[in-house]
């Protein structure tokens, strides 16, 4: 299939194909309409501390739904899904350190973990598309470049550590188009958090992203970065608990919600 085939699927088709791990790849430009999600899976001891992380940090961390303890099932953005199964990709962290990259986590599952689904920027992506905005990362076929900034985000319990920032590079007169847009997306980031000098968010070089791929740069464009779902990733890694599940980055759930239903 190409690109363009993903973009048509219906997100219980893209669910299917990941559980049945012929669909491995980054989410972008998938399902056309349809909202994707961060995961992060958490023991429910630490639970409450991570959801007053995200409502802390609202920006990269726009909580969209907690799974009910012990149940891998979102029931309001897909009931019948698999939270187990239905993403491309995982990461397992034990004590903070990323131990496996598995396509199914049925194995760690336990009754006492909790799943919590968060916004991703990737909803919002489509609209720029429609708008005649350029989404790089998509049109080259790459995940889309991450990077760790200096900016911090509060701490609830054990968590905390900087923000992370997605980056899509357009000129200035889109970016401006494409803040407009975002801005009424605030459930999926929203608004960019820091357009042009990468340097004054403490990012040092936009060719080696800490996560995903780094993707052209045309002359008189300029990096526009929005907050990014990852975040969390970076937070559980300090907070370092014996057991904690998220998403690859850039490998989202992929939701039943259309995109509209999480504009302002």
């Amino acid at each position: 299939m190409n690109r363009t085939d993903f973009a048509n699927l219906e997100p219980r088709v893209i669910r299917e194909m990941c559980r049945a791990e012929t669909f491995r790849g980054p989410t972008a430009g998938v399902a056309r309409g349809f909202a994707q999600a961060n995961l992060v899976i958490l023991p429910g001891e630490i639970a409450e501390d991570f959801e007053r992380f995200c409502a802390l940090n609202p920006k990269p961390c726009p909580l969209l739904e907690r799974a009910a303890i012990g149940d891998p099932q979102p029931r309001r953005l897909a009931p019948g899904a698999d939270l187990r199964t239905d993403l491309p990709r995982y990461r397992v962290f034990r004590d903070g350190h990323c131990v496996e990259r598995p396509f199914s986590i049925k194995s760690f599952w336990r009754d006492d973990l909790v799943a919590f689904l968060i916004g991703c920027s990737f909803t919002f992506e489509w609209a720029m598309i429609e708008a005649g905005l350029p989404v790089r990362h998509i049109e080259q076929g790459r995940n889309v470049p991450m990077y760790r900034t200096d900016i911090p985000c509060q701490f609830a319990g054990d968590f905390g550590g900087p923000m992370v920032v997605s980056m899509r590079p357009m000129t200035p007169d889109q970016a401006r188009h494409a803040e407009r847009i975002t801005a009424a997306c605030p459930r999926v980031h929203g608004g960019p958090v820091h357009v042009g000098d990468p340097s004054k968010i403490g990012i040092a070089n936009l060719d080696r992203p800490d996560y995903g791929d780094a993707v052209t740069i045309h002359p008189g464009e300029v990096p526009v970065f929005w907050a990014c779902g990852v975040t969390p990733m970076e937070a559980v890694m300090r907070a370092r608990p014996e057991l904690a599940i998220t998403h690859e980055p850039g490998h989202m759930f992929v939701t039943d919600a259309e995109d509209a239903s999480l504009r302002a």
